[in-house]
């Protein structure tokens, strides 16, 4: 199953255990939040601080569990081609449009896509937390500053992660303007179904 999501919007999609989800960056230097919920008990979802504190570093990459906030795994990275994502800040929403963009429109961004993908599934936009921002490029300084930079995906990379329990899956093409070096993009992902 291949799913295009079109420039500053999201999907989403129930993924089996051992599935195995493929994210890629069709035309380059385009983020796609990732955020899950575990399908059968909506407490429980993916942990930016627990898989942080149990990798013991902010980089993750093939090989990397992805945990979520029970201690449980809920991703492995199989195969990157990019090797840097983030998974300190949060998805972009209409506050960090006024904070940041404030000679901008206000979009809806990532949390407001995510909201609305989630939303048939009973999950409310409260339950939504730190995002998985799949091929985000942000630098931090020895001071612990952080800037943004252009993602180093290029045109056809991609991230292939394996479902380690049953989960609600939300996707987004990301909005944000330092995100994505200001060029707006789509996202694919493709399924591939264990059984």
């Amino acid at each position: 199953m291949k799913v295009v999501i079109p420039p500053k919007s999201g999907r989403s999609v129930v993924l089996k255990k051992n599935d195995l989800l493929k994210i890629i960056d069709p035309e380059g230097q385009q983020v796609a939040d990732l955020y899950a919920f575990n399908e059968h008990e909506l407490g429980e979802n993916l942990s930016s601080g627990r898989s942080i504190d149990y990798k013991c570093s902010i980089y993750f990459s093939k090989g990397d569990i992805l945990y979520s906030n029970r201690s449980n795994p809920m991703f492995e990275i199989l195969e990157d081609t990019v090797g840097r994502h983030d998974f300190l800040l949060t998805p972009c929403a209409e506050g960090t449009f006024k904070h940041f963009y404030p000679e901008h429109p206000v979009e809806k961004g990532c949390f407001g896509n995510l909201t609305e993908v989630f939303k048939p599934y009973g999950i409310q936009h409260d339950q939504i937390s730190t995002t998985f921002n799949v091929f985000m490029h942000v630098a931090m300084d020895e001071n612990g500053a952080i800037d943004v930079l252009p993602p180093k995906s290029k045109a056809g990379d991609y991230i292939l992660l394996e479902a380690k329990m049953d989960m609600i899956v939300g996707v987004t093409a990301c909005s944000a303007g330092m995100s994505n070096n200001f060029a707006y993009k789509s996202i694919h992902f493709e399924v591939m179904r264990s059984n």
